[in-house]
């Protein structure tokens, strides 16, 4: 039996499912505490984290600990309308950074690396609230700094 089709996992990966669901169809005035869509989510999580995987499939065990310990945060999206349900924006914001890397297999120096990054979160910054990078470094260029 493969350790993705057991029941426990797959109770726990349907609800974030409906979590993840939720998030993207809930209206910004349903983002209070008292929701009961929510809790229901909460509590259900609860159950699942009471119930142990099949010893013989570590991984899940392993999985399940580290649930328990940042239990507090799992869904920290359902409550904060600016967090995302996924690390997807997160993934591709170092991705660049992965593909420098692999191309050029290093960085010649510390201040190029610092440089390389510093250049890349401005521009994911600007890209991410849909304003001109090129205006943008222009701005940061023509600064005065004395």
């Amino acid at each position: 039996m493969k350790k993705h089709d057991h029941k426990w996992s797959r109770a726990c990966k349907n609800l974030f499912l409906k979590a993840i669901n939720f998030k993207k169809n809930i209206k910004d005035i349903a983002f209070n505490k008292d929701c009961p869509i929510k809790k229901s989510i909460e509590k259900r999580m609860d159950i699942i984290l009471n119930h142990d995987p099949p010893k013989e499939h570590k991984e899940l065990i392993t999985f399940k600990k580290r649930l328990i310990k940042y239990r507090n945060y799992i869904f920290t999206f359902l409550y904060h309308l600016d967090v995302p349900p996924d690390n997807n924006a997160s993934e591709r914001a170092i991705r660049n950074i992965k593909v420098k890397q692999k191309i050029s297999g290093q960085f010649r120096s510390e201040q190029g690396c610092d440089n390389f990054a510093i250049l890349r979160s401005v521009t994911d910054s600007c890209l991410k609230n849909q304003q001109s990078v090129l205006s943008t470094l222009n701005i940061i260029a023509n600064l005065r700094t004395d």
